[in-house]
């Protein structure tokens, strides 16, 4: 019985399912109520309507749903109903085409929900110019795309009442996820048998990091679309609580007490290293666990197993016979994962982790009013504003997409336009590869979908297939494009069956349109202001260092005030590992882009590690901010980080001034142990250690700061 009810429990609350579920019953809703009441031909516009609907979907709580209903409703109409009105009109046509794709374009400055339904209106735009012919009368298939639309809404509002929190819990349980692969990846540093200077596991380490960064960003955004008006909740206060334990775990295991390296090196005969590595694998498991607890609903239960293993690892550290120094910065190391290991066990009581977040406060980034709303859309209509470039691009692709289509007679030529919405993106590389898989998935689709249709002619088939193929579209739409591509392929295939289209001819206008529209994309993105990312790496490494400045400075503040958790110290702790992932993914764009110089790519590989290094230095004094240093050390931790800020933003000559500092730095740790506490030294150790990766840092941010 207990497995019965733990199976069915997982049903109910698995993501994939349960979106599984309203589509099918949103596609089916479309295609078989037409086909009972015989309007046959009113199948294609319904569904086309779910499929805008559901690729503009957000999720928020249900006042917020029907604002955005009653918003993309307006826009939707605007859209379809111009189209068709307008439509034999060409020359009023295309310049309502250009204008209209412009401003929706540009209405991405307000935020997701906003360049979302702009989306969306245009997809109807496009889906409406396709079906132009299919009615006798101009009203006819706007309604029925409105109406698809409307259905989806409703079959997604019923699931909303009933698992109002359920995409915030598995955005909360992916966020757990992914910092179980960082402590994994983090545990993999800690081997005495490394001999590359740990290459493999620090890249691995920034990939696990950029996930979870991502996912915390993902959580963040649930917690407010869903839960912003319902603090006072007990449940509610409870996840707030699980997001802010996991940025503080996140905190503590992106410290770096001393070079893995030196660890490395100086542990090669011992088994310290591996009883690391044991806690932080099984602290990974235990993030896992807690994980699928919450994305289940379940209560999480912490493995007493932790408290042996601590001991055992305090019993080898304390026996070890070695340098007094590193000694010290492994029993910091210690009481960091000790640390890590009480927020866990503490997960379920809310009572403890009150007392740590008495700031529930997260930081809106919404929209305030009308004015506000007209200073973003300002703040975007300049050249220099990549919104704006990609707008003008996207109404120049729709121009030339409807003169060819006006010029060729393509039959089904609108698919041209449809192509170039989905594959032109702001940048090259994402635009390159949408344009491959684009033309992968057409091809594979038409592969498939010919012989079906002449296999399965009749019209319930159909339906069936067109079901299908709609279901396992949204699937596939966010990890593989291709298939994707494929699957609504197929789906416009069995559409146009129903109203007797013959496939072969369908095909070839397909197939035609879609290398037609992937070629004005290409074109688009390669030469109507060319988006090419590495004229923004200079602007994003100054902000990773005035970022990492104000991170290290709000620390040093804190020694003397007292730890605070507060909304501006956790913004800024976000954006510096933000920054750093960014950078990571701007990188990976570059190697993508044509004429690229090679020598950029490394220097900014080698800014992203040796960034990366400092920001781990930094959090080790970030997690033991609630220790007291004396007013000695805490005087020079101020004179250091100055020296630090200065040289960050280029405005210090590091010379003679970085010997000198690093001098009485060492004096201080290595000629008078007896008057240093342990948390004194912990201090000074952790600033020799920015200070060693300080003038390489420094020298890159420079060169690349440079570059235009």
């Amino acid at each position: 019985m207990n497995t019965l009810r733990s199976s069915l429990r997982q049903v109910f609350y698995h993501s994939n399912v349960l979106y599984s579920v309203r589509i099918l019953i949103s596609l089916a809703g479309t295609t078989f109520i037409p086909w009972y009441f015989g309007e046959i031909k009113a199948t294609i516009p319904l569904t086309l309507g779910v499929v805008a609907a559901a690729l503009t979907e957000i999720d928020t709580r249900l006042l917020n749903r029907l604002v955005n209903l009653f918003i993309t409703l307006i826009c939707f109409s605007l859209a379809t109903f111009s189209v068709q009105i307008l439509f034999p009109y060409p020359l009023i046509f295309i310049i309502g085409l250009v204008l209209s794709t412009f401003v929706f374009t540009m209405l991405g400055a307000l935020g997701q929900r906003y360049g979302v339904i702009a989306f969306g209106s245009l997809l109807i735009a496009a889906y409406t110019m396709l079906g132009h012919q299919m009615f006798d009368d101009f009203y006819s298939q706007p309604l029925y795309l409105l109406v698809g639309a409307i259905w989806y809404n409703l079959v997604s509002f019923v699931e909303s009442i009933i698992q109002p929190i359920r995409t915030t819990q598995q955005s909360l349980s992916v966020s757990f996820f992914r910092l179980g692969q960082y402590l994994d990846a983090k545990a993999a540093l800690f081997d005495p048998d490394e001999t590359e200077g740990f290459k493999a596991q620090l890249s691995q380490l920034a990939q696990a990091n950029d996930q979870l960064i991502d996912a915390l960003n993902q959580t963040k955004h649930s917690l407010f679309n869903r839960l912003k008006s319902y603090r006072g909740q007990a449940y509610i206060r409870n996840m707030l609580n699980d997001y802010f334990v996991a940025q503080d775990i996140h905190e503590r295991a992106s410290a770096s007490h001393v070079r893995y390296q030196t660890l490395s090196q100086q542990f090669k005969h011992s088994d310290i290293l591996f009883r690391f590595a044991r806690i932080l694998n099984l602290q990974a498991k235990a993030c896992t666990k807690l994980a699928v607890c919450i994305k289940y609903n379940q209560n999480y239960q912490h493995d007493p197993i932790f408290e042996k293993y601590f001991s055992y690892l305090e019993e080898a550290i304390t026996c070890h016979q070695g340098n007094a120094k590193l000694i010290n910065s492994l029993m910091h190391l210690m009481k960091n994962l000790q640390s890590i290991d009480l927020l866990l066990s503490n997960i379920n009581n809310e009572q403890q982790l009150s007392g740590q977040y008495t700031q529930r406060q997260l930081i809106d980034d919404k929209l305030s009013g009308f004015k506000d709303s007209w200073l973003r859309i300002k703040q975007n209509l300049t050249v220099k504003s990549p919104l704006f470039r990609h707008a003008v691009r996207m109404s120049l692709v729709f121009f030339v997409g409807y003169s060819i289509i006006q010029l060729s007679g393509l039959q089904h030529g609108y698919w041209i336009i449809l192509t170039s919405l989905f594959v032109c993106q702001p940048n090259y590389s994402t635009t390159k590869y949408r344009l491959r898989l684009r033309v992968m998935g057409t091809i594979g689709g038409i592969i498939i979908g010919v012989p079906l249709t002449y296999l399965l002619p009749n019209i319930e088939a159909q339906l069936v297939l067109i079901i299908l193929s709609g279901w396992l579209f949204f699937l596939f739409k966010n990890s593989q494009y291709a298939y994707a591509t494929l699957f609504v392929t197929l789906l416009v295939f069995f559409s146009f069956g129903l109203v007797g289209e013959s496939s072969i001819t369908v095909a070839s206008s397909r197939i035609v349109a879609t290398i037609i529209g992937c070629a004005i994309a290409w074109f688009a993105v390669s030469f109507i202001w060319p988006d090419w990312k590495f004229r923004n790496l200079s602007k994003l490494v100054e902000r990773a260092c005035h970022d990492d400045c104000h991170y290290l400075a709000l620390i040093g503040s804190q020694y003397l005030s007292g730890k605070n958790n507060d909304a501006m110290y956790r913004q800024v702790r976000r954006s510096v590992h933000e920054n750093n992932a960014e950078l990571s993914s701007l990188i990976s764009i570059m190697t993508k882009e044509p004429h690229v110089n090679q020598d950029i790519i490394d220097n900014a590989f080698r800014f992203l590690t040796v960034n990366h290094t400092l920001i781990s230095y930094i959090s080790t004094l970030a997690a033991h901010r609630d220790k007291t240093i004396s007013h000695d050390i805490l005087s020079l931790f101020d004179d250091t980080c100055v020296f630090i800020i200065n040289s960050l933003h280029g405005n210090q000559k590091m010379d003679k001034d970085l010997p000198h500092l690093r001098t009485v730095i060492t004096d201080l740790v290595e000629k008078e142990p007896n008057d240093l506490n342990q948390n004194d030294l912990l201090v000074l150790q952790q600033l020799l250690l920015i200070l060693d990766v300080l003038p390489e840092t420094a020298q890159l941010a420079s060169e690349l700061m440079a570059k235009p």
